[in-house]
């Protein structure tokens, strides 16, 4: 009796070693449904959606591509930014795919992959009053509209600036284009992307640099999907997709190989 019990025991252990090894593999889970759910904001040239409602840009073809490798479907959810880990680990996004900037935060939360892409974070002011705002001093009056939980939003806080927070970069360029907010602080891959001479807001420049960052790809932490993601990267800089998909979204300088 108490060898059956003890190999009765023994079985149990094993069961359930083996569901939660199982369902500690991201990799397996996504694989099991058949779609990556990617998290995004409305953000060019990375994620934003095309005049037949499609989301496309850097990330978004990329995130496209690497679901292709993994033979599954691909499905994009906007999300607030700042709920951005509750949406992860809630298992209603598989990852954060849309330009993140690797702060501590977001390195302290998820299993992330490796930087690909260098950014900084930039003032956005009217054109007409760009000689205003050249120095951190002269910015210190404005108040900047800013994306909730976002890297420009964590530098207004450490430069002490006045600020609205808005729901995406996009909006935050809507409020300086209407004059709700003197100035905006956006990602510099945006602004070159948006702001100036022959974009939708050739009224606005962008001035002030005021950090330098890189980008990464969030999964749930302890994820073995940011390995997978980064043997993708590392195979699509060998064959050179990578670079070719980033000079379709002129982004190609900023480049991390």
């Amino acid at each position: 009796m108490k060898k059956f019990l003890l190999m009765l025991v023994l079985v149990l252990v094993t069961f359930l070693f083996g569901s939660f090894a199982f369902a500690e593999s991201d990799f397996e889970y996504v694989k099991g449904k058949g779609v990556l759910v990617v998290g995004i904001t409305d953000f060019a040239p990375m994620d934003y959606k095309n005049e037949k409602g499609e989301w496309i840009g850097f990330d978004a073809d990329l995130a496209k591509a690497f679901a292709e490798s993994l033979g599954v479907k691909i499905e994009f959810q906007e999300i607030e930014w700042d709920n951005k880990i509750l949406e992860l680990n809630g298992k209603n996004i598989d990852c954060v795919w849309n330009g993140m900037t690797l702060t501590a935060e977001v390195l302290a939360s998820m299993e992330c992959s490796k930087p690909y892409c260098n950014n900084a974070q930039v003032v956005v002011v009217p054109a007409k009053e760009a000689e205003k705002y050249k120095t951190l001093e002269s910015l210190k009056d404005l108040t900047f509209a800013v994306e909730n939980g976002s890297a420009g939003d964590q530098q207004a806080e450490a430069h002490k600036f006045k600020k609205t927070q808005v729901h995406d970069q996009a909006s935050a360029l809507m409020e300086v284009a209407s004059g709700s907010s003197g100035g905006a602080i956006i990602d510099s891959l945006m602004a070159a992307a948006m702001v100036g001479e022959g974009t939708g807001y050739e009224n606005l420049t962008y001035t002030v640099a005021l950090n330098s960052e890189e980008y990464g790809v969030g999964f749930r932490k302890g994820s073995d999907m940011a390995e997978a993601l980064n043997k993708f990267f590392e195979k699509g800089y060998a064959d050179g997709s990578i670079q070719k998909l980033a000079e379709t979204y002129k982004i190609q300088a900023a480049l991390i190989k």
